[in-house]
């Protein structure tokens, strides 16, 4: 199996931290341009998942991808909103990441 769909799963998934990101932004979507780029964020990381599970067992690829982003907007939300951090969150986040480098190792 090529690297390029892990490749592809990965951009989908920073693309999630990316719209997930901004609707927290679009203030319930009365903002233009943080809706705009959620929506459109969205759009592009469904398109590139769908385009890396042609090659990747679904259950696999969906877990990484929503892996990634949650890990991800967890982090954005500690760094840019100032969301609260503590050893117990940090461990179950270090969890999640762990079993996406686990799923990545046994799929190959």
């Amino acid at each position: 199996m090529t690297t390029m769909p892990w490749l592809v799963l990965v951009g989908a998934g920073l693309l999630e931290i990316v719209w997930a990101t901004a609707l927290k932004q679009s203030d319930g979507f009365s903002r233009l341009w943080p809706s705009v780029i959620g929506i459109g964020g969205a759009t592009l990381s469904f398109v590139l998942l769908a385009v890396a599970l042609r090659h990747l067992p679904a259950g696999t690829g969906y877990a990484v991808w929503v892996g990634i982003g949650a890990v991800g907007v967890a982090t954005a939300g500690i760094v840019a909103f100032g969301e609260t951090v503590s050893p117990v969150r940090v461990v179950f986040l270090s969890m999640i990441v762990v079993g996406v480098a686990g799923l990545r190792l046994v799929e190959g």
